[in-house]
């Protein structure tokens, strides 16, 4: 039986589109069962909510759910809508999966959709004072001037409940009292690596609770998709994590090409892989660099930026940039690549690979690292999936999540190298993974390099872009871990919904499962094994 037969069984009334994505609409009086008999299914258990998408159709405010089977990789996408535009509510799924509890948050902020059970319904990015809810459609863009006063952040939220006779009430949730000692981390901190703020109630020196407080940059993304045309929005994915630039954009010319009936030259398929790839040590390399320097040590800073600059001119010479490049294009890329470009790559990766070990040698190895980051931090596998920690963080507890190695895109499917995996779950393990992933990148790229076909690097489009109705997505593995593209269009020039899935929200969030009974000392150390990146949260 299907996942879509099962949906049906439990729910007749259950319609199917397939529109583009194909997608399963349930009442929202019915969507907890669904989603729960989904969750606990034995053969298929949809264990990993991959993203919850709010959405303004005409019809009223309701959410997309994205799931995914972390047994069979299989995949299915939910759609609900609340029965009343001026008061909508839709059931939580967060008692499923730990993950909701923030993503009905975010849609929240947004739509103003309240979830029943969810045990805290505050704003996220938002002023907790925001007027309105700038996703909707008929959102009003003037009826929130400028506001320079503090904002006063709430130490108490609300939880709604259903009644016997089908009203909602709520009931207050207490998340700092009087008793609580409180630190703030930020929101201005050398190792947020980024503006970031965590309230953090202490017992003594050992965590007791997180409150991450986001938002300082939000720079409304999402928004300014809905005015834009399909080529004008490729330049903001690289404004949101500037270390997964090449992917992030990758994800969106994907699902833009996928909805255009578009396929590109195997020449750009080799070009965007190795990109893909070189973006990736790029990435680690600065991971390695900045947790080190946060844990005091100096001399390994400067080796990861030594080798970093290395990448950043193979980067300019293509590209023209060297943080943001610009350089995926709806059908293919900007320009070829430099005619000296597989020579230095084939050179920097030989450099690489015989200075690694110097790497380990000063602090793998290192007593202190041994001692601050093992055993410390611990995620588990379980925990991981829940709470949706992809990427390195998931891995290191054990979970296979690699899109590339799931849910190949690009050459990944053609192209030998192990997905790294690690059981430990602690912030040595995800230190190890993310070392272990360089050498990796160094393989794949190891084996395209010399074999990029001749071809046409870009495809022929118009101008004006204008997709067919349906509901589109893509995902690709980033540095980080899964980022993911919604696109809903209703036939016209601008996408009616763009939205991308953070791949640093869930692991912000599971910054507070992850420190709770560890030392304060420790908490930039768990924090920057996390590897998230501000911008790509705040969007």
């Amino acid at each position: 039986m299907t996942v879509i037969e099962k949906i049906q069984k439990i729910c007749p009334e259950a319609q199917v589109s397939t529109s583009g994505d194909t997608i399963v609409t349930v009442p929202s009086d019915r969507l907890a069962a669904v989603a729960e008999a989904l969750r606990k299914d034995e053969q298929e258990p949809m264990d990993y909510l991959r993203d919850i998408v709010g959405m303004d159709w005409s019809e009223g405010l309701g959410a997309l759910y994205y799931l995914e089977s972390s047994k069979t990789y299989g995949r299915v996408v939910l759609k609900t809508v609340a029965r009343d535009r001026d008061e909508a509510w839709l059931p939580s799924v967060c008692h499923l999966w730990r993950t909701a509890e923030i993503k009905e948050r975010e849609i929240y902020d947004f739509f103003g959709i309240r979830f029943i059970g969810n045990p805290d319904m505050r704003r996220i990015f938002l002023r907790e004072d925001w007027k309105g809810y700038p996703l909707r459609k008929d959102y009003d863009m003037d009826s929130n001037p400028l506001n320079m006063e503090n904002e006063e952040n709430a130490d108490d939220t609300v939880e709604y409940y259903l009644k016997p006779d089908g009203t909602v009430e709520g009931h207050r949730n207490i998340l700092f009292d009087q008793k609580d000692f409180v630190v703030n981390i930020g929101p201005q901190h050398p190792s947020t690596h980024g503006v970031l703020r965590m309230r953090t109630s202490l017992d003594g020196e050992t965590i007791s609770r997180i409150d991450p407080i986001l938002g300082y940059i939000h720079r409304g993304i999402e928004k300014m998709n809905e005015s834009l045309t399909y080529p004008q929005t490729l330049a903001l994915t690289d404004r949101l994590d500037y270390l997964s630039a090449h992917q992030n954009r990758h994800a969106l010319c994907m699902c833009i090409e996928q909805a255009m009936g578009l396929e590109v030259s195997r020449r750009v398929q080799y070009i965007r892989t190795i990109m893909d790839e070189l973006q990736r040590i790029d990435s680690h390399l600065l991971f390695y660099s900045c947790l080190v320097m946060d844990m005091g040590g100096l001399t390994p800073f400067f080796y990861g930026f030594r080798e970093r600059e290395m990448i950043l001119d193979i980067f300019e010479e293509t590209t023209g940039g060297r943080l943001i490049q610009n350089y995926n294009v709806i059908g293919g890329v900007q320009a070829d690549i430099h005619p000296t470009f597989q020579q230095k790559v084939k050179e920097f990766i030989k450099h690489l690979r015989s200075v690694i070990k110097d790497y380990h040698n000063i602090f793998t190895g290192n007593v202190i690292a041994t001692t601050r980051l093992k055993g410390v931090g611990i995620l588990t596998r379980e925990q991981a999936i829940s709470l949706g920690a992809t990427g390195g963080t998931g891995r290191a507890a054990g979970w296979a999540n690699d899109v590339r190695k799931h849910h190949p895109y690009a050459l990944y499917g053609e192209v030998d190298f192990k997905e790294v995996l690690y059981t430990e779950g602690d912030s040595f393990a995800r230190y190890m993974v993310r070392m272990d992933e360089i050498m990796e990148s160094c393989h794949i790229i190891e084996q395209l390099i010399d074999n990029i076909p001749e071809g046409e690097t870009r495809l022929k489009t118009k101008p004006i872009i204008k997709l067919p109705e349906g509901n589109f997505s893509a995902s690709v593995e980033t540095s980080r871990g899964e980022f993911g593209v919604m696109l809903e269009s209703h036939g016209d020039k601008t996408p009616y919904r763009l939205h991308y899935r953070s791949t640093g929200l869930p692991l912000v969030h599971a910054m507070d499962t992850a420190c709770r009974g560890n030392k304060i000392a420790d908490l930039i150390a768990i924090g920057g094994t996390m590897d998230f990146v501000i911008p790509d949260i705040d969007r």
